[in-house]
């Protein structure tokens, strides 16, 4: 559910959410940028899932672990989205 503290997901808060855990501005965070190579660890991915798990995007994480990027954990959000409108 969006609130105030939890907007609804779009590309360009998954891009903030993840540049806050990486301590950069999300300008720096780009599409196909290797988030590991970033410096993103298994627990701060694993948290920002669990926020946006809570928010109401039911997301794999053993899906997004695939690719390390915005644009494919984009994909993968889209798809989640796509599926729950579908109910």
């Amino acid at each position: 559910m969006a609130d105030e503290t939890n907007p609804p997901m779009t590309r360009e808060r998954m891009r903030a959410d993840i540049a806050r855990a990486l301590r950069m501005d999300p300008e720096e965070v780009g599409g196909d940028d290797d988030l590991n190579d970033l410096g993103l660890d298994s627990m701060r991915a694993m948290n920002m899932v669990l926020r946006w798990t809570e928010g109401g995007l039911q997301l794999d994480f053993g899906e997004l672990a695939e690719k390390l990027t915005l644009d494919a954990w984009w994909a993968v959000a889209e798809r989640a989205m796509e599926k729950r409108a579908r109910g």
